[in-house]
Protein backbone atom coordinates (compact mmCIF):
# COMPACT_ATOMS: atom_id res chain seq x y z
CA UNK A 1 0.00 0.00 0.00
CA UNK A 2 3.26 2.08 0.25
CA UNK A 3 3.95 2.27 -3.20
CA UNK A 4 0.25 3.02 -4.35
CA UNK A 5 -0.32 5.72 -1.84
CA UNK A 6 3.26 7.27 -3.36
CA UNK A 7 1.87 6.82 -6.89
CA UNK A 8 -0.94 8.67 -5.96
CA UNK A 9 0.45 11.32 -3.80
CA UNK A 10 3.52 12.11 -7.09
CA UNK A 11 0.43 12.23 -9.78
CA UNK A 12 -1.30 14.83 -7.36
CA UNK A 13 1.91 17.04 -7.05
CA UNK A 14 2.55 16.82 -11.00
CA UNK A 15 -1.06 17.81 -11.68
CA UNK A 16 -0.48 20.94 -9.74
CA UNK A 17 2.33 22.58 -11.66
CA UNK A 18 2.49 20.16 -15.37
CA UNK A 19 -0.36 19.17 -16.32
CA UNK A 20 -2.14 21.36 -19.63
CA UNK A 21 -6.12 21.87 -19.89
CA UNK A 22 -7.90 20.39 -22.89
CA UNK A 23 -9.48 23.38 -22.88
CA UNK A 24 -9.27 26.79 -25.51
CA UNK A 25 -7.90 29.95 -23.84
CA UNK A 26 -9.62 32.89 -24.51
CA UNK A 27 -7.12 34.31 -26.45
CA UNK A 28 -7.50 31.36 -28.95
CA UNK A 29 -11.39 31.73 -29.08
CA UNK A 30 -11.39 35.15 -29.72
CA UNK A 31 -8.62 34.69 -32.68
CA UNK A 32 -10.71 32.05 -34.35
CA UNK A 33 -13.58 34.42 -34.11
CA UNK A 34 -11.87 37.27 -36.01
CA UNK A 35 -10.47 34.65 -38.45
CA UNK A 36 -13.85 33.77 -39.11
CA UNK A 37 -15.47 37.01 -39.41
CA UNK A 38 -12.54 38.43 -41.84
CA UNK A 39 -13.32 35.49 -44.18
CA UNK A 40 -16.90 35.93 -44.25
CA UNK A 41 -16.64 39.64 -44.90
CA UNK A 42 -14.17 38.62 -47.91
CA UNK A 43 -16.47 36.15 -48.93
CA UNK A 44 -19.51 38.00 -48.70
CA UNK A 45 -18.27 41.20 -50.64
CA UNK A 46 -16.56 39.10 -53.32
CA UNK A 47 -19.29 36.84 -53.87
CA UNK A 48 -21.50 39.70 -53.99
CA UNK A 49 -19.75 41.37 -56.94
CA UNK A 50 -19.31 38.20 -58.24
CA UNK A 51 -22.25 36.91 -58.67
CA UNK A 52 -24.00 40.56 -59.91
CA UNK A 53 -25.52 39.74 -62.82
CA UNK A 54 -24.34 43.79 -63.73
CA UNK A 55 -21.88 43.81 -66.57
CA UNK A 56 -19.10 46.73 -65.06
CA UNK A 57 -18.08 48.26 -68.41
CA UNK A 58 -20.23 49.16 -71.77
CA UNK A 59 -17.77 46.76 -73.54
CA UNK A 60 -19.14 44.12 -71.13
CA UNK A 61 -22.55 44.77 -71.99
CA UNK A 62 -22.13 44.75 -75.73
CA UNK A 63 -21.05 41.04 -75.12
CA UNK A 64 -23.95 40.52 -73.15
CA UNK A 65 -25.94 41.72 -75.87
CA UNK A 66 -24.51 40.05 -78.44
CA UNK A 67 -25.14 36.68 -76.27
CA UNK A 68 -28.53 37.70 -75.69
CA UNK A 69 -29.25 38.49 -79.58
CA UNK A 70 -27.57 35.32 -80.78
CA UNK A 71 -29.37 33.01 -78.22
CA UNK A 72 -33.12 35.02 -79.43
CA UNK A 73 -32.21 34.16 -83.07
CA UNK A 74 -31.57 30.49 -82.85
CA UNK A 75 -34.67 30.38 -80.42
CA UNK A 76 -37.05 32.63 -82.47
CA UNK A 77 -35.97 31.05 -85.67
CA UNK A 78 -35.85 34.43 -86.85
CA UNK A 79 -33.16 37.44 -87.90
CA UNK A 80 -32.08 39.63 -84.53
CA UNK A 81 -31.38 43.08 -85.46
CA UNK A 82 -28.93 44.77 -82.61
CA UNK A 83 -28.66 48.38 -82.48
CA UNK A 84 -27.13 50.90 -80.26
CA UNK A 85 -29.63 53.44 -78.64
CA UNK A 86 -27.00 56.97 -78.23
CA UNK A 87 -30.30 59.04 -76.38
CA UNK A 88 -30.88 55.64 -73.92
CA UNK A 89 -27.24 54.78 -73.72
CA UNK A 90 -28.59 51.14 -74.21
CA UNK A 91 -28.21 48.41 -76.61
CA UNK A 92 -31.62 47.28 -77.93
CA UNK A 93 -32.35 43.47 -79.31
CA UNK A 94 -34.58 43.37 -81.48
CA UNK A 95 -36.14 40.08 -82.41
CA UNK A 96 -40.05 40.81 -82.92
CA UNK A 97 -42.53 41.57 -80.51
CA UNK A 98 -41.04 43.39 -77.52
CA UNK A 99 -37.40 44.59 -78.29
CA UNK A 100 -35.20 44.09 -75.21
CA UNK A 101 -32.99 46.72 -74.19
CA UNK A 102 -29.52 46.47 -71.87
CA UNK A 103 -28.27 50.02 -70.73
CA UNK A 104 -24.74 50.96 -70.49
CA UNK A 105 -23.34 52.07 -67.00
CA UNK A 106 -22.86 55.76 -67.49
CA UNK A 107 -20.05 56.57 -68.62
CA UNK A 108 -19.13 60.34 -70.02
CA UNK A 109 -18.92 60.72 -73.77
CA UNK A 110 -19.76 57.56 -74.46
CA UNK A 111 -20.04 56.66 -78.38
CA UNK A 112 -21.21 53.40 -79.55
CA UNK A 113 -20.63 52.75 -83.32
CA UNK A 114 -21.31 49.62 -85.32
CA UNK A 115 -19.13 49.37 -88.80
CA UNK A 116 -18.40 47.86 -91.92
CA UNK A 117 -16.35 44.64 -91.62
CA UNK A 118 -13.70 46.64 -94.10
CA UNK A 119 -11.24 49.02 -92.04
CA UNK A 120 -10.44 52.16 -93.91
CA UNK A 121 -13.01 52.53 -96.04
CA UNK A 122 -13.98 56.31 -93.81
CA UNK A 123 -11.05 57.09 -91.75
CA UNK A 124 -10.11 60.35 -90.06
CA UNK A 125 -7.95 61.12 -87.69
CA UNK A 126 -9.34 62.78 -84.70
CA UNK A 127 -6.54 64.04 -81.74
CA UNK A 128 -3.90 61.13 -83.15
CA UNK A 129 -6.41 58.13 -83.44
CA UNK A 130 -7.99 57.00 -86.54
CA UNK A 131 -11.74 56.86 -85.98
CA UNK A 132 -14.54 55.25 -88.69
CA UNK A 133 -17.03 57.84 -89.75
CA UNK A 134 -19.22 55.42 -91.77
CA UNK A 135 -21.45 53.66 -89.79
CA UNK A 136 -24.07 51.30 -89.98
CA UNK A 137 -27.66 51.33 -88.11
CA UNK A 138 -27.77 47.78 -86.41
CA UNK A 139 -26.07 44.10 -87.24
CA UNK A 140 -28.17 41.10 -87.53
CA UNK A 141 -27.87 37.74 -86.04
CA UNK A 142 -29.11 34.87 -88.14
CA UNK A 143 -31.09 31.07 -86.90
CA UNK A 144 -28.28 29.33 -87.86
CA UNK A 145 -25.78 31.16 -85.07
CA UNK A 146 -24.12 33.36 -87.35
CA UNK A 147 -24.38 36.94 -87.85
CA UNK A 148 -23.23 39.78 -90.37
CA UNK A 149 -19.37 40.55 -90.60
CA UNK A 150 -18.85 44.11 -88.68
CA UNK A 151 -17.06 45.76 -86.26
CA UNK A 152 -18.24 47.75 -83.02
CA UNK A 153 -16.28 51.08 -82.17
CA UNK A 154 -16.33 52.17 -78.58
CA UNK A 155 -15.30 55.96 -77.73
CA UNK A 156 -15.23 57.63 -74.63
CA UNK A 157 -13.54 61.01 -74.04
CA UNK A 158 -11.59 60.43 -77.82
CA UNK A 159 -10.21 57.16 -77.25
CA UNK A 160 -11.62 55.04 -79.85
CA UNK A 161 -11.52 51.04 -79.23
CA UNK A 162 -12.51 48.73 -82.07
CA UNK A 163 -13.21 45.22 -81.69
CA UNK A 164 -14.09 43.15 -84.94
CA UNK A 165 -16.61 40.35 -85.21
CA UNK A 166 -16.34 36.86 -86.37
CA UNK A 167 -19.37 36.16 -88.62
CA UNK A 168 -19.26 32.52 -88.28
CA UNK A 169 -18.82 32.26 -84.29
CA UNK A 170 -19.86 36.13 -83.56
CA UNK A 171 -16.65 36.35 -81.22
CA UNK A 172 -13.94 38.53 -81.50
CA UNK A 173 -11.36 38.02 -84.11
CA UNK A 174 -7.70 37.67 -83.27
CA UNK A 175 -5.19 39.83 -84.20
CA UNK A 176 -1.64 38.98 -84.93
CA UNK A 177 -0.06 40.32 -81.59
CA UNK A 178 -2.58 38.60 -79.79
CA UNK A 179 -2.70 35.25 -81.59
CA UNK A 180 1.47 34.86 -81.17
CA UNK A 181 2.61 34.26 -77.71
Amino acid sequence: MNVNAKAAGERAAEGGRGRRSNAFTLLEILLAIALMGLIAAVLVTGGAEMLSDKPATPEAVFWKAVQQSRLTALGAEREVRLAFDPKTQAFVVDGGATPQSLPVPATKDLTVDFLSAQPGQSSVLIGGEMVDTKTIPAVSFYPDGTCSAFRVQFRAGGAAHVLAIDPWTCAPVLTRAEATP
